[in-house]
């Protein structure tokens, strides 16, 4: 899975960092296996004879005449063909998009799979999206719908409410990612210029059965935020996304019929998303089969199994990625020192989302950046590292995951001629760190659970 693990390993100039590196990568494994789509869905869905459990709810698919598979997400490929596999033949028709490139990793025979852009949507996932919903507006009322849903659904699943343009909304998209605003202000906008998200797929499929398995890619797994919440009611309003725009100073910056709309919204003239209580949501069902937590503790687990102590600290973790490193690396630098919080050897495994206010020209990521951000307060320590990735394989708009640091990060960069706070400043992590070579490369993983922060003090 990490295409660079034993170069990432060497390139730790003493024993200890070498052996701290290791440890973080494979917990980066483990916890990675751990949801992977097809085990995440097989874990939780089975079927006997006629019944369908999933979680703990139970369906007699003799009650049905069809059944439909729809959704998108970077790891609904994957789950749709795992889904495929275990109803088989009894799948009318699908649709789901996944990232662009990534189709000829699933094969399904029933369910189309529709490539789309991430994370700027595009036209083929609006395309996708059109599909979805004629085939949910045809559903009845003893039809069944699955929807498979998985973080980059929002951008994946584009459907822009009129009169906003896919364009408009691309530039929306643009504004929000660049602004430093978390993905609960960004969707509170997207579901409002949409006619897809917060909870209008379940509107559209009333009044069929829906049931939604959800791999959550988003901080605390708030139902109504991952992917934006097709099949959830929505909790925020066009008040809300009205705040985000004004907040981040992005107002006048949002196409006219951007801002128009959520004006329109605002006064009233236009319908709210579906609320908590709408009869929509009556034969609805979200079910959360994989998550950043599972994803955490499945670190820690093999953090212990190779020896370390190990916990989970937080899978809560937001804020500026640069800030954050900071943080973690006082955390790091505490336990070299005073072994305060856990003993030694040291494990800690945080999870979360954050964010990065783009000042510079460089190209990079959140987990880069943080990587980077946390390079300078370990600076010096041996057996320290902090290792930081994306779970889908993709940090920001690169081909890295993500990146892995230690005490001697700084010192092997000056040797080649690398400022490193040059770079930072630049949001410049990704050639910093691929000149370095420890940038993280494992490609898309087929998951989305947010990311992952590991430190190791050894």
């Amino acid at each position: 899975m990490i295409k660079n693990y034993s170069e990432l390993i060497e390139n730790g100039f003493t024993p200890k960092n070498r052996d701290a590196r290791r440890i973080i990568l494979d917990c980066i494994l483990a916890a990675l296996n751990t949801v992977d789509p097809p085990k995440a869905i097989f874990n939780n869905v089975k079927l006997e004879n006629n019944t369908l459990s999933i979680g703990h709810y139970n369906f007699n698919l003799a009650d049905y005449k069809n059944i439909y598979v729809l959704g998108g997400g970077k790891a609904s490929g994957l789950m749709a063909e795992t889904i495929e596999t275990i109803l088989q033949d009894r799948i009318s028709e699908g649709v789901v998009n996944v990232l662009k490139g990534t189709e000829k990793r699933v094969k399904t025979k029933k369910i189309k799979i529709n490539g789309a852009t991430h994370p700027i949507p595009g036209e083929e996932g609006m395309n996708g999206v059109k599909n979805m919903l004629e085939i949910a507006k045809k559903a009845g009322k003893n039809d069944l719908i699955i929807v498979l849903i998985s973080g980059g659904g929002s951008a994946l699943m584009p459907y822009p409410a009129e009169p906003v343009t896919l364009e408009e909304k691309k530039k929306v998209t643009d504004l929000l990612l660049k602004c430093g605003a978390t993905i609960n202000e960004i969707n509170a906008v997207r579901k409002h210029i949409s006619a897809f998200k917060g909870g209008q797929l379940a509107k559209a499929a009333y009044p069929a059965t829906v049931i939604s398995l959800i791999i959550s890619d988003v901080v605390g797994d708030p139902l109504d935020v991952i992917a934006s919440g097709p099949t959830v009611p929505d909790t925020s309003t066009f008040q809300d996304a009205y705040k985000v725009l004004k907040k981040y100073n992005i107002l006048d910056k949002v196409p006219k019929a951007v801002r128009e709309r959520i004006e329109l919204g605002l006064s009233g003239e236009i319908e709210e998303t579906p609320k908590p209580g709408d009869k929509v949501f009556e034969k609805v069902y979200n079910v959360i089969v994989a998550s950043n937590r599972t994803a955490c503790l499945a670190a820690v687990k093999k953090a212990k199994e190779l020896g370390a102590n190990s916990i989970l600290l937080s899978t809560y973790i937001e804020g500026e990625a640069r800030h954050v490193g900071t943080v973690l690396a006082g955390i790091a630098r505490e336990i070299h020192e005073y072994e305060n919080l856990i003993k030694k050897p040291a494990i800690i495994v945080c999870g979360g989302e954050t964010t990065v206010t783009v000042t510079g020209s460089g190209k990079g990521g959140r987990n880069q950046e943080l990587a980077l951000g946390a390079a300078f307060k370990i600076s010096g320590l041996d057996g320290v590292a902090i290792g930081s990735i994306g779970t889908d394989g993709i940090d920001g708009i690169c081909d890295a995951a993500g990146a892995i640091v230690d005490g001697q990060t700084l010192e092997r960069s000056q040797k080649l001629g690398l400022d490193a706070m040059e770079y930072l400043l630049d949001n410049n992590s990704y050639e910093f760190f691929t000149k370095l070579g420890d940038a993280i490369f494992t490609g898309p993983t087929g998951t989305n659970v947010n990311d992952l922060m590991i430190i190791a003090v050894l």
